[in-house]
């Protein structure tokens, strides 16, 4: 699809930092935290230096901020934040109550381990933590992606039929800190595809209202499922602003993306970055003459159960590649996702999990080859394991 705008080179952070301004944020709550820093930097340049009109809260915790986004978007400010890591843990307790409050705001989680050890390098850790949280969540695959999905996602959570807070998650280092083409679209479209934000209700000091008092017994189970039922309602809206955004901006988004995936009878499935590696491997395959595709889950939450199953289509074996690990659980939670989506299908396809890329570990193309020929094994053998640590050390 062809580009619609000027391509700049430009760290992916900075390009997340340049989408809230093109997105025209009224409040952005900061605390710094590695690989997340350089898109709250950015912010504190571009509002001081007048390119902005939003308010810097800078806070002094991660808790804090998102105390202030949930009090922000409240009053009926478009918010932003972002973290990595532990700061996205601290941050659990208040993340609940943004999604049960129906608080629209964007956050940005560049993705990075959680202690202990002690890493500042990326995987799922963090966000695969908080994937029932009541939030949306996109997985961006690369610059251009994390750019065009916050200006999205703002779009979204603040739609009427929606009010809900919003995920981007992109990876830490491997995507944040690198450097890549970016489209830049005239500010003035995006701000006209994204209108003023209008809420519904907002706090005043002169009209007192009363946001999440007790949910006794016998309205709590109600409550939480209506705030489901908007959740997986949003994906309707989701898709209507998906296919504007490709009709003003020239590029098209899917809750689940194929890559050569037709007629293909082994899938690889991944989220995020490694997406385009395994792309490489794929490639590599089919000019092996092996019947290999690829699908990329970029809506993780509400999850495209449509989407899925249409994209699998005939495939006989499914190369899951988590980078998180559900301790004493049943491997990664992509596999056991997707596992659970298809209970049901007759004939199903086996189902492989493999768990690498833990705390930014390298998983190259002749990984994705060598998880493949396994995958294959295994299926063939029908002794498939119910999940395996891939690039462990001897």
């Amino acid at each position: 699809m062809a580009a619609r705008g000027k391509r700049v080179g430009m760290e992916v952070s900075i390009a997340v930092a340049e989408a809230v301004k093109y997105s025209d944020a009224d409040v952005i709550a900061a605390y710094p935290i590695t690989p997340q820093t350089h898109i709250v930097e950015h912010l504190a340049e571009i509002v001081a230096d007048g390119e902005l009109d939003a308010e810097y809260i800078p806070v002094e915790s991660e808790h804090s901020a998102m105390s202030a986004c949930v009090g922000s978007s409240a009053a009926g400010a478009r918010t932003f934040t972002a973290t990595s890591s532990q700061g996205l843990a601290l941050m659990h307790e208040i993340l609940f109550i943004a999604s049960g409050l129906r608080t629209p705001m964007v956050m940005s989680v560049v993705n990075r381990s959680l202690s202990a050890p002690l890493s500042i390098w990326g995987d799922h850790t963090d966000i695969m933590a908080e994937r029932d949280i009541g939030w949306i969540q996109f997985f961006a695959e690369n610059g251009q992606e994390a750019f065009d999905l916050v200006i999205q996602a703002f779009r979204v959570s603040e739609h009427r039929d929606v009010l809900l807070p919003a995920i981007v998650n992109l990876d830490g280092f491997n995507l944040s800190h690198v450097i890549e083409p970016i489209v830049l679209p005239k500010i003035q479209k995006v701000r006209d595809f994204i209108p003023p934000y209008e809420p519904v209700y907002r706090v005043d000091p002169d009209k007192p209202l009363c946001f999440g008092p007790v949910g006794i017994p016998e309205i709590y189970t109600e409550a939480h499922m209506q705030q489901n039922e908007a959740l997986k309602d949003s994906k309707t809206v989701i898709l209507e602003v998906w296919e504007e955004f490709a009709k003003k901006f020239g590029r098209r988004y899917r809750p689940v993306e194929g890559y050569r995936a037709r007629g293909a009878e082994v899938l690889l499935v991944t989220q995020g970055g490694i997406s385009e590696t395994a792309r490489i491997a794929v490639d590599r395959m089919r000019e092996q003459g092996r019947k290999v595709g690829l699908i990329r889950i970029r809506l993780w939450r509400p999850f495209p159960f449509d989407e899925f199953y249409e994209a699998v289509g005939k495939a006989k074996v499914l190369v899951v590649v988590d980078r998180a690990i559900s301790m004493g659980g049943i491997g990664g939670p992509l596999a056991a996702e997707l596992r659970t989506a298809l209970y049901h299908r007759d004939p199903r396809p086996h189902v492989v999990n493999f768990i690498g890329g833990l705390a930014g570990r390298d998983i190259r193309a002749v990984h994705f080859e060598e998880m493949t020929n396994k995958a294959i094994a295994y299926a063939e053998s029908d002794s498939v394991p119910i999940y395996e640590m891939f690039g462990v050390r001897e």
